[in-house]
């Protein structure tokens, strides 16, 4: 990464243990994944995964303030680099060893706000599959597990009473992180397993992009239209011939256009949401769609229930094989439901199955915390289908994990 950078970074922690309007929050997580199952391409049933992360946020004025994060990672199963490097631009196909998460400084002037650095953008409003989120690359490398990955730009924001204007530039795309093609969630189809397949590397473009959003805030009615103009971090999937006989694996990240917009509606008895993309490309290996959610949001007691259905609609079909779980988990029924047992303990259910019953997901997690800083997590994933379905190709995947997290 750029001198500046670390030396920004560094000052930062270095003036956090005496800075007045200084906060430092972190925590040391170990993690240990059980696959009952082996598949064609990988034999590993247990996995183990290390973090340390840290964050430091400096509020030298009350209209400044600057946030840095740190990420230190081990793995069991190859999926973190070897070398020991400061990463800051989340490209690379494993995950980093050492990696800034975040670094940005804030300027706020009544309702003005500018955030610029590497940073954290959600854009939406639905659960599970979100159709505008394009600033929002993920780690995949556990599929059904994915880990939001921060992006480098610029956002400003303009509020107006009930009204937001939001404006962001990026200088370059942070591509999303696939699963390792000789892993179990590379899920390679039965008829390639006889084949030479090899990683032929990221085709990751260069230019900028742009998005905007509107957003109305209303007692009655909340809702939001986007533009997007870029790439899409969920490549297309290439397979390339060599003289060898080895095919390599190539991801192609297209150029995009996206239009959506969001809308909930907040009632007595329930909310009503929905979110909806229109994606266009001017690729011609790269499909036209528009991809959907609508959901039904309700409260009861302890439990906030949210149930309802993602669709899409190909427009133009041009590309041969994608990496795309929001489009790929459409056409399904999807539902999330939290219970808060107590102030200590929650659980979540969530999953989707497909309309077709070709496959489906479903995960429980329990969470308690066991005093102010040990927090222990037990998760189950259950999938099933047919081999051809996009859930169902992950049958062989199902596991259970156990988390222990020590905050500081």
């Amino acid at each position: 990464m750029k001198p500046l950078s670390v030396a920004l970074l560094l000052t930062l922690w270095a003036s956090a243990a005496s800075a007045q309007g200084a906060s430092y929050t972190g925590f040391i997580e170990g993690r240990f994944f059980v696959f009952p199952q082996t598949t064609s391409n990988d034999d590993t049933r247990l996995i183990g995964d290390g973090l340390f992360r840290n964050e430091v946020v400096l509020r030298p004025a009350e209209w400044f303030h600057l946030a840095a994060g740190l990420d230190l990672r081990e793995n069991s199963h190859g999926q973190v680099e070897n070398e020991w490097r400061l990463d800051y631009e989340d490209r690379g196909v494993l995950r980093p060893r050492a990696a800034i998460r975040r670094l940005a400084a804030t300027v706020t002037a009544r309702r003005f706000t500018l955030d610029v650095g590497k940073q954290f953008v959600r854009w939406g409003r639905a659960d599970i599959i979100y159709p505008t989120d394009r600033f929002a690359p993920r780690d995949y490398l556990n599929v059904i597990d994915s880990e939001l990955l921060p992006v480098i730009g610029a956002r400003a924001s303009i509020q107006a009473g009930s009204e937001t204007l939001e404006a962001i530039w990026s200088p370059q795309l942070t591509p999303s992180r696939l699963p390792l093609l000789h892993q179990r969630w590379a899920a390679v189809p039965p008829e390639a397993a006889a084949l030479t397949l090899a990683d032929g590397g990221s085709e990751i473009p260069g230019g900028s992009q742009f998005g905007a959003r509107w957003r109305h805030t209303g007692s009655q009615l909340e809702t939001a239209l986007t533009f997007f103009d870029g790439f899409n971090h969920l490549p297309d999937i290439e397979a390339r011939l060599q003289p060898s006989g080895v095919i390599d694996v190539v991801r192609v990240h297209p150029e995009i256009r996206m239009y959506g917009g969001d809308v909930a509606i907040p009632t007595r008895v329930l909310t009503l949401k929905a979110e909806a993309a229109y994606v266009t490309s001017t690729s011609a290996t790269s499909d036209d769609y528009v991809l959907y959610v609508v959901e039904i949001e309700r409260q009861v007691r302890e439990w906030l229930l949210d149930i309802g259905y993602a669709g899409e609609t190909v427009r133009e079909s041009r590309a041969e094989r994608v990496f795309a779980p929001d489009r790929l988990m459409a056409r399904s029924i999807i539902g999330r439901a939290s219970y808060t047992v107590d102030p200590r303990r929650t659980i979540v259910i969530e999953g989707a199955a497909r309309q077709s019953g070709d496959g489906f997901y479903a995960k429980l997690q329990y969470s308690q915390a066991m005093t102010e800083r040990w927090r222990l997590t037990l998760s189950g994933v259950g999938l099933g289908g047919d081999a051809d379905d996009f859930l169902g190709q992950y049958r062989r995947n199902s596991h259970g994990s156990i988390t222990l997290r020590f905050s500081f």
